[in-house]
C-alpha cells in the first residue's frame, strides 16, 4: 500500500502548504492527489508541485471528462509528466450534471462510453500514434461527415513523451463506471469507501470488469481517500468524527436533485437505505445538521482513519484487506508538527 495525501483545490495559503511538501516526503508521503470542482483549475497548481518536489506521483483526483477533449487530457497528463520526470497519474471522471451542464454548459451525457473513448484516445497519443479515431462520440480527424471542415489531419503529439503509459484512474461509484474502471484502468477511485461493505456495493461490477481485463493492464489499483487523525482524546476524535458526518451528509444529501443523487444511491447500496432517505429529506429541506446528525457514527468511523494507534492500525487494516493500494490521508490535527507525525505513524502500518 501507498501513503498518498490530497491537498484542498482552493482556500489557504497553497504556496505554504507546498513548500512543506517535502516535509511530508521525508514522512513517507508517496503521492499528492488534486482534485477538480467547479474552483481554479487543477492543472496550474499541479505544475507549481511538480516543481517543488522530486519523487511524489502527482495524481489528479478528477479532472472532469466533459469540459476537456480526449487529446487535451492527453497532452496534459503527457506535460505534467515532462516537467515532472514521469510522475503523472491521470485521474478521470464524469462529475455531474449540475457542474458539467450548469457550469460549463456542455451537455451531460454518456459517461460510460465517453471514458472508454477517452481512455482508447489517450493511450494512443502518447504512443505517439496519428491522431486518428472513430468512435460513437470522438472522431478523429473531425470529416465534414461528423461536421468538421474537412481540412483536419491526422496528426502525431510533438516531442515524445516520457511515458507512452500514463497511469490512468476513474473515479466512479455507479455500477457501470465500476465495472469499466476494472476493466480498462489502471486505478479506480472510489469515494465514502466502507471497506467492509464494499463487496455489496461494488463486487459484483468489479468481478464482472475484471473479467473482461487484459492481463497486460495488471492488477487494478484502488485509491482511497481518509481523513486522519490519531489520539487518544475522545473530545478531539468525536470532534473529527463530526465534521466527517457533515460532510458525508453534504454529499448523500445535497450532491444532486431528489432521485438523481448518485451518493444518496451508493449509501442506500451499502445497506442504509433508510439513512439515505432521511439524511436527503433533512438537508434538502435545510437542516443541515439534522441531515448530519443522521449519519450514522459507525459510517463515518469505517471512512475514516480516526481513532487512537490501534483503531487506525485497524482501519488500515481493512483498507488492505478491501483491496486499496493506495491511502490518501488527509491528517486534520491541528498543528503542522502533529500532522507531519500521523502520517509518519499511517505510513508505518501500511502492509
Amino acid at each position: 500500500m501507498r501513503l498518498g495525501m490530497p491537498l484542498r483545490y482552493y482556500g489557504g495559503d497553497f504556496a505554504a502548504v507546498v513548500d512543506r511538501l517535502p516535509e511530508f516526503e521525508q514522512a513517507g508521503l508517496q503521492r499528492v492527489m488534486i482534485a477538480e470542482a467547479y474552483s481554479v483549475d487543477a492543472v496550474s497548481q499541479m505544475g507549481y508541485v511538480a516543481a517543488k518536489t522530486r519523487h511524489t506521483e502527482l495524481a489528479f483526483g478528477v479532472l472532469p471528462m466533459f469540459s476537456r477533449t480526449p487529446t487535451n487530457l492527453a497532452m496534459t497528463a503527457a506535460g505534467i509528466d515532462y516537467v515532472s520526470g514521469g510522475r503523472c497519474v491521470l485521474g478521470i471522471g464524469a462529475s455531474g450534471p449540475q457542474v458539467i451542464e450548469g457550469f460549463h454548459g456542455v451537455r451531460y451525457d454518456a459517461p460510460v462510453e465517453r471514458a472508454r473513448e477517452h481512455v482508447a484516445i489517450c493511450r494512443k497519443i502518447w504512443r505517439r500514434e496519428p491522431s486518428e479515431y472513430r468512435g460513437k462520440h470522438y472522431t478523429l480527424p473531425l470529416d465534414e461527415a461528423s461536421g468538421g471542415s474537412g481540412l483536419g489531419k491526422p496528426l502525431k503529439i510533438i516531442g515524445t513523451p516520457v511515458r507512452d503509459r500514463i497511469p490512468m484512474s476513474l473515479a466512479a461509484i455507479g455500477p457501470k463506471n465500476v465495472e469499466l474502471a476494472a476493466e480498462i484502468f489502471d486505478e479506480w477511485q472510489p469515494i465514502l469507501f466502507h471497506p467492509e461493505r464494499a463487496d455489496r456495493a461494488f463486487g459484483d461490477a468489479l468481478r464482472a470488469g475484471r473479467n473482461g481485463r487484459h492481463d497486460g493492464l495488471g492488477d487494478l489499483g484502488i485509491s482511497v481517500q481518509c481523513p486522519l487523525l490519531i489520539s487518544d482524546d475522545p473530545d478531539h476524535t468525536t470532534s473529527a468524527l463530526n465534521a466527517v458526518r457533515a460532510n458525508v451528509a453534504l454529499y448523500v444529501g445535497g450532491m444532486g436533485a431528489a432521485g438523481k443523487n448518485y451518493y444518496n444511491t451508493l449509501f442506500a447500496r451499502y445497506g442504509y437505505e433508510k439513512e439515505a432517505a432521511e439524511i436527503q429529506r433533512q438537508f434538502l429541506s435545510g437542516s443541515k445538521s439534522a441531515a448530519a446528525e443522521a449519519v450514522p457514527e459507525e459510517f463515518a468511523r469505517a471512512i475514516s482513519l480516526i481513532g487512537d494507534r490501534a483503531q487506525v492500525r485497524d482501519r488500515v487494516a481493512a483498507l488492505h484487506a478491501a483491496g486499496v493500494t493506495c491511502v490518501l490521508a488527509d491528517p486534520v490535527a491541528d498543528s503542522h508538527a502533529r500532522r507531519l507525525d500521523d502520517m509518519a505513524t499511517v505510513r508505518g502500518f501500511l502492509i
